[in-house]
């Protein structure tokens, strides 16, 4: 498989400068984050996606109508931030609007799609996160998408589109045709509980949207946030979450198939937060190569249906299933997963061997039923092979 086959064959991973840093970026700070991701083993866990978000650019274009990096914040200049990046083994990520300014008021794409495709291009950029603020009333959202898709992949060169229109205007109708290789299906993420839940609970129902080439993007992770956010609406005035929620929260992103899109300040992570991004057992699942979306099972017995209690199977390539027992209410829960609502009756004489993917230790063979006990927002997330 050449290399244009393998772009956006699995979910992309990264880190995104938006949700710690918002406007207040530079060319040093994404050079350290740069440099943080191959130290402290990012890169090797499958991390190669450097990404700078909105407010990049100068508010105005040059003379031939081309956009023109901050030279305060970027003074080098985009392609030699980009030959920096790649010269340690990581991929450069860029972002932009449909609209004819950003979210923060900075010059959108729109009529410039492909001027702007090119100037990606000449400047070595190998990703391009899409977003949907100030598009003109008149105009078809879908079109735009496939406007600018159009524009990548004639470019010159191979960039990740990563198209974030907030699921709007029946996105997953039409996105994977659009050539789009990502596509965000929810709102912006808050670094909260509440917002994790929303986010999660609000794409359960769109497992047959999401696959290779095309990932369902729930946004990007606050794993190891902790508030810890220059704005105020992402989580400064929030309070952030425990360690126990963000493990649910990668979790969760992990079985959904969605692109693990690091968001806190990498430089500054605990333990804590290093052993949940690095989790090898959960990265190997979210980027199993069928990149199948995870069904839901709603535990057992029939009077104990909470839609925030539930269980995720997701098919992987081997043969094995990922289930991720996940218990999103405020009180402890005992799930009861009946192997026949997965396909195994007990009449087959099969059994499953379970490997526990955050103890890294096996649980042992069951048969027919397994019924573990979950804490308040925690999960189980199990790896199943059939003996």
């Amino acid at each position: 498989m050449d290399k244009q086959q393998q772009l956006g064959l699995t979910p992309p991973m990264g880190w995104n400068s938006w949700n710690t840093f918002t406007w207040d970026i530079n060319e040093q700070l994404i050079r350290e984050a740069a440099d943080t991701l191959v130290a402290d083993g990012y890169k090797d866990a499958g991390y190669d996606y450097i990404v700078i978000d909105d407010c990049w650019s100068l508010k105005e274009r040059d003379k031939d109508g081309k956009l023109v990096a901050d030279p305060v914040k970027f003074p080098s200049g985009m392609k030699a931030l980009a030959d920096y990046i790649h010269s340690k083994g990581l991929k450069f990520g860029m972002y932009s609007c449909v609209g004819t300014h950003t979210c923060a008021g900075y010059p959108g794409s729109f009529e410039h799609e492909f001027q702007d495709a090119e100037s990606l291009a000449e400047w070595g950029v190998d990703f391009l996160k899409y977003d949907y603020c100030f598009k003109p009333r008149h105009m078809s959202g879908e079109l735009l998408y496939k406007r600018m898709s159009l524009a990548l992949k004639n470019c010159g060169r191979d960039i990740l589109f990563s198209a974030c229109n907030w699921g709007e205007d029946n996105v997953y109708q039409w996105i994977r045709e659009s050539g789009a290789h990502m596509y965000r299906s929810t709102g912006d993420i808050q670094d909260s509980w509440e917002s994790i839940k929303t986010l999660a609970l609000s794409q359960l129902d769109k497992a047959a949207y999401t696959g290779a080439y095309c990932h369902n993007d729930l946004d990007m992770l606050v794993v190891g946030m902790y508030g810890g956010s220059n704005s105020d609406f992402i989580g400064s005035q929030i309070g952030g979450c425990t360690d126990v929620e963000y493990k649910t929260h990668f979790s969760l992103w992990s079985l959904l198939g969605s692109p693990l899109m690091i968001g806190s300040d990498i430089r500054k992570a605990n333990e804590a937060t290093r052993n949940i991004l690095l989790n090898p057992d959960l990265i190997a699942i979210n980027q199993d190569v069928e990149s199948r979306g995870a069904y839901r099972i709603k535990p057992e017995p029939q009077w104990f249906h909470a839609d925030d209690v539930f269980m995720l199977v997701k098919v992987l390539s081997d043969g094995d299933l990922a289930i991720g027992f996940f218990n999103l209410s405020d009180g402890q829960r005992e799930m009861s997963l009946q192997f026949w609502d997965f396909g195994l009756p007990y009449a087959s004489g099969k059994s499953l061997s379970l490997y526990d993917c955050w103890e890294h230790k096996e649980l042992g063979v069951f048969r027919e039923r397994y019924a573990p006990v979950v804490a308040a927002h925690d999960c189980l997330i199990v790896r199943a092979k059939l003996v």
